[in-house]
């Protein structure tokens, strides 16, 4: 029998589908191209699909995605599933000992890589988070993309898994 929640995704309407997993990955193409892999038989079915899409993304769309994510250590505003779910993910790490120096490690690697610093935060502590961020200011160009790239699928395949668990 299908999860009620994933058969109450399948049943949405395109836009209605695509907006919800706007909240995923903000890019609008990958959005559609997810949601008209509908009916899905199965969440594995929905997060391989929506990896695959992820990763077929051109540069400039990671950088999109990249684009809806607060900072890490910075809590993000307003009353959205994307927003509601990126403080969840990133649990106390504005309030933790750690916010300036991840503060700090966030503006140089904004200033290094021109995008927001992007980490699954989900299980990590600020401590870890900032460690990461430190040891990637040394990654060349394409080795970050490469980091991002992974990270950001980690997120959406969470959110994916949220969004229909």
């Amino acid at each position: 029998m299908l999860d009620p929640a994933l058969a109450r995704f399948n049943d949405l309407v395109r836009e209605q589908a695509e907006e919800e997993l706007l909240a995923c990955c903000a890019v609008p193409e990958w959005a559609a191209r997810v949601a008209l892999g509908r009916p899905y038989p199965s969440v594995g079915s929905l997060t391989a699909l929506g990896l695959e899409a992820l990763a077929d993304l051109s540069w400039d769309q990671v950088a999109q995605a990249l684009a809806a994510h607060p900072r890490i250590g910075e809590r993000a505003a307003g009353g959205s599933r994307e927003a509601a779910w990126s403080r969840r993910e990133q649990g106390d790490a504005a309030e933790a000992p750690e916010a300036a120096a991840l503060h700090e490690a966030n503006v140089a690697y904004e200033e290094r890589f021109g995008h927001v610093f992007l980490i699954f935060a989900s299980g990590r502590t600020p401590a870890e988070m900032l460690a990461a961020a430190r040891a990637r200011l040394g990654n060349d160009e394409q080795t970050e993309r490469r980091v991002v790239r992974a990270e950001l699928a980690r997120i959406v395949r969470l959110r994916l898994e949220r969004l229909v668990g």
